[in-house]
């Protein structure tokens, strides 16, 4: 059996209030391109009873094959007394794993980072101690912000930061067509390599050819 015949698995994180909609549609479009999706507001993570919802969670990406997060103003669920939420988790467990990972922000999150270091906030120790006023309407949480920053790998030296593309988005077409100019093309590669690679006399006749032409 062809192990490529497995449809590539992407992970979807993400705070859900405020964004069901874009989330559905997120959903639509990467089935549609082929991929198997697991994404817990559509209920497609799997589930074992003898673990927590952090566990199962946590599993979901460390077995996934790609990952994609959307940070947006609110900070999400499944926080255990002041810790951190289950979206938070996940977005840490994949850069810890390495994950192949795409990560938007929306634009409200940048630019309250960008505003609160101008002001001389630049650093979560710093940042806790301003708090939000309960029920604030800008972010949940300043903690999206500590989520942003390690996504963009902050803390490390420039030539180090691996992984650190976070892009910005401020409406739900714009998520979509990153989403689609990424998970599009890699759809493609994977083609490629399926229809290619298990034909060895077509990738040398293809390798000849473009010898040939770039003598």
């Amino acid at each position: 059996m062809n192990k490529r015949a497995r449809r590539p698995v992407i992970f979807v994180s993400s705070s859900v209030f405020g964004i069901e909609e874009l989330l559905d549609r997120i959903f639509a479009l990467l089935t549609e391109f082929g991929y198997e999706v697991w994404m817990s507001h559509k209920g497609t993570v799997p589930v074992r009873s003898d673990r927590t919802a952090f566990e199962n969670c946590l599993a979901a990406v460390d077995a996934c094959d790609l990952f994609l997060a959307l940070i947006t103003p609110s900070y999400g669920s499944g926080k255990e007394d002041d810790g951190p939420s289950i979206t938070h988790r996940e977005i840490v467990r994949a850069i810890e794993k390495k994950k192949p990972r795409w990560l938007l922000s929306h634009d409200h999150v940048v630019f309250a980072r960008r505003l609160l270091n101008d002001l001389g906030f630049d650093s979560p120790g710093k940042k806790r101690k301003l708090g939000l006023r309960k029920g604030a309407g800008s972010l949940s949480d300043l903690r999206v912000i500590d989520m942003y920053e390690e996504a963009i790998r902050s803390e490390e030296p420039l030539s180090e930061r691996h992984g650190n593309w976070v892009q910005k988005f401020g409406t739900d077409e714009d998520a979509l067509l990153f989403a689609a100019a990424q998970f599009s093309r890699f759809q493609e590669v994977e083609r490629f390599i399926e229809e290619n690679l298990a034909d060895p006399e077509r990738v040398r006749s293809t390798v000849d050819l473009r010898r040939g032409k770039s003598r």
